[in-house]
């Protein structure tokens, strides 16, 4: 549900940002983008705000996507038992995403407050990938530059195009 949530913040974020092109002067448009920034959230437990944060992120990355949206995925942060078992559930949609393919042209998006527990999901999610079964795939990763590198060494083998952006 969290996952739907977040697709429809990308998703009203780009007909908001599409809506504005050809109105006005660059300059403006550039100086209403900035003020239209989402701060990034300091409470980790409040979904729509970091939904807020991220879909903008997301949005300003989607360049070279042919598909009609991205598949965005938030880990939640913490340890306790519902918050592990909602990240269970979700890493278990995505390994079995992993193992059936994702074509060419789509865009998988994770990112969440905790850019450490986010990095270990994508690193089990992709464990068991096939060796260039996501060429052309663009994986968007947003998170702490500590975290990239692994990210990174898990994702090579995939063939995926791989984008990080630092919260």
């Amino acid at each position: 549900m969290r996952k739907f949530a977040l697709i429809a913040v990308v998703a009203l974020t780009a007909c908001l940002g599409l809506s504005a092109c050809g109105k006005g002067g660059d300059s403006q448009q550039g100086s209403q983008q900035q003020a239209q920034q989402v701060p990034k959230p300091t409470d980790p437990n409040d979904t729509k705000a970091w939904n807020a944060y991220l879909g903008q992120i997301v949005t300003q990355n989607m360049q070279g996507m042919t598909a009609s949206q991205p598949f965005a995925y938030l880990v939640k942060a913490g340890d306790s038992e519902d918050i592990k078992a909602q990240n269970d559930r979700q890493l278990s949609g995505v390994q079995d995403t992993v193992a059936r393919g994702v074509l060419p042209g789509n865009m998988l998006v994770f990112a969440g407050p905790s850019s450490s527990q986010t990095a270990d999901f994508i690193v089990a999610a992709f464990k068991n990938a096939k060796p260039g079964t996501f060429k052309d795939v663009i994986i968007l990763f947003i998170g702490d530059k500590g975290d990239e590198q692994r990210v990174t060494d898990a994702l090579k083998p995939t063939g995926a195009t791989f984008r990080f952006v630092t919260m």
